[in-house]
């Protein structure tokens, strides 16, 4: 009897423990993230976690920032820079070399299926159920948490900035009279911020054939490494699908994609000479100076343009605005903005300091902070969060900041997703080079069944079973694929 005894009191115990732990965790994930991030990361102190992020302007926030950190945790983070076109293959290699050279990974949309099939990711929901205050986790915009930050139902990562693309537009120039009567009498409607492709064509052409060399229709970044970000919105407002669900056949040179490109063709063409080459600071020094009508582009632009912060030294390159109280915004034309890029940061499956890095990502990514981050002016994080939207603070930043933010969300809630499963690096890589040959004179279906070739070796090597299954599931994220 004393033994039965003893053995219920033991399991009563036990499940007293495990209560009390579920309690205290429970207890945890009420509070602010921030707060429990900093309280737990104290018996971490003195520990100093590697951060891999991307260099030039992008570090610059962190660098600010993670002072706070060390400050009230003790804890050293070491921030390494690395071009974005090295960051997903440096991280791969330091992964298989097993050289645990980085505790955090940077990731995007394109990189996650990668890194979670090689194994490089921890899962992340154990942390989050943790430490992370429920309402912190449903402040984040749907699409961003249920499509950048998870593969297959499973957190891998923490959402960082979002990456969506508007169009910028002058409204001086779509305001003016004598403009507007003229691209009336010309095209038969109205002049106004193009809602569709053929609209973009026809507005661009009309502010070029009016106004250049001193201004163009429109600039947009076309030098190869990332000129498929412009291709994916578009291709799916033209209902295009990247395969074929049943056979994975490639579906970027079906008509949606040869439409598509052949669009994006004859945009060069109402764009300044030598358009193909143009990369960020080509595209922003002339639509800042005022020598475009419109952009399509990331976030940044829409501040720059209003002056927002660019006294400070680390944005001394930025050329003055020309335009500011002159810029309108609105969604990409067509039914999809694309979602270029989107970081989020998780911790690497290899860390010996898991729980001291996810912490410190809580922290970072926790609204109090981010809030700082994304109004940090040279931080090229842009809002992601509900409360980024509709912080007041945020939207007094300018005269217009709150329609720059509206609009921001707007375009956030079905954006486009770049191809993130498996091999989408190499997928997208191969599309972009497809782009690049048509923008230098290939014809368009020689380029995209080269593309399209490229994309059948890819998913015939990771195995076409297996990526189909993956490519169901990723079908199902809000923002993959046509609209549904």
């Amino acid at each position: 009897m004393t033994s039965i005894k003893n053995r219920l009191a033991k399991k009563v115990i036990s499940f007293l423990a495990a209560t009390l732990l579920v309690s205290a965790a429970g207890a945890l994930a009420q509070e602010s993230s921030m707060r429990v991030a900093i309280e737990q990361a104290k018996k971490y102190a003195g520990t100093t976690i590697v951060v891999p992020w991307e260099a030039g302007l992008q570090i610059q926030a962190p660098k600010a920032i993670v002072p706070q950190w060390e400050k009230k945790t003790g804890m050293k983070v070491k921030l390494v820079g690395m071009d974005y076109n090295a960051l997903h293959d440096k991280q791969i290699a330091e992964f298989l070399a097993g050289s645990k050279g980085f505790d955090a990974v940077t990731i995007t949309n394109v990189f996650m299926g990668d890194f979670v099939t090689a194994g490089l990711v921890t899962p992340l929901d154990p942390y989050i159920d943790k430490y992370m205050n429920k309402e912190d986790l449903e402040d984040i915009v749907p699409l961003y948490r249920k499509s950048l930050m998870s593969f297959e139902g499973t957190y891998y990562g923490l959402g960082d900035d979002g990456d969506t693309f508007l169009l910028y537009y002058r409204k001086d120039l779509f305001n003016d009279p004598q403009n507007q009567m003229e691209f009336e009498s010309q095209y038969g409607y109205e002049l106004k911020p193009p809602e569709t492709w053929e609209e973009f064509q026809d507005v661009g052409t009309f502010f070029t054939d009016k106004y250049a060399p001193e201004l163009y229709g429109a600039v947009i970044q076309r030098a190869p490494g990332q000129a498929y970000s412009w291709f994916v919105g578009q291709f799916f407002s033209n209902g295009g699908r990247f395969f074929d669900p049943e056979t994975m056949e490639p579906k970027i040179n079906a008509p949606a994609g040869i439409k598509t490109l052949r669009q994006m063709v004859e945009q060069n063409k109402f764009m300044a000479p030598g358009i193909e080459t143009f990369d960020f600071m080509d595209t922003l020094n002339t639509w800042l100076v005022g020598k475009a009508a419109m952009v399509i582009t990331w976030p940044p632009y829409g501040r720059w343009a209003e002056g927002y912060g660019t006294q400070t030294k680390q944005l001394a390159w930025v050329p003055k605005t020309q335009i500011a109280g002159k810029v309108g915004y609105r969604t990409m034309p067509g039914s999809r903005t694309t979602m270029a890029g989107g970081f989020s940061l998780g911790v690497s499956s290899q860390s010996d300091k898991k729980e001291a890095t996810y912490l410190f990502l809580q922290w970072w990514t926790s609204p109090e902070i981010s809030l700082q981050v994304v109004m940090l002016p040279f931080a090229l994080r842009d809002p992601w969060r509900i409360s980024h939207f509709e912080s007041p603070l945020y939207r007094s930043a300018w005269d217009n900041a709150g329609e720059y933010l509206d609009t921001l969300q707007e375009a956030a809630q079905e954006a486009a997703l770049e191809l993130g499963m498996a091999g989408g690096q190499e997928y997208m890589r191969a599309l972009d080079h497809a782009i690049t040959l048509a923008f230098g004179g290939e014809s368009v279906e020689k380029a995209l069944n080269k593309g399209a070739q490229e994309w059948a070796k890819i998913t015939n090597r990771l195995g076409k079973q297996a990526q189909k299954e993956v490519y169901h599931k990723w079908l199902q994220l809000p923002g993959a694929g046509p609209a549904k």
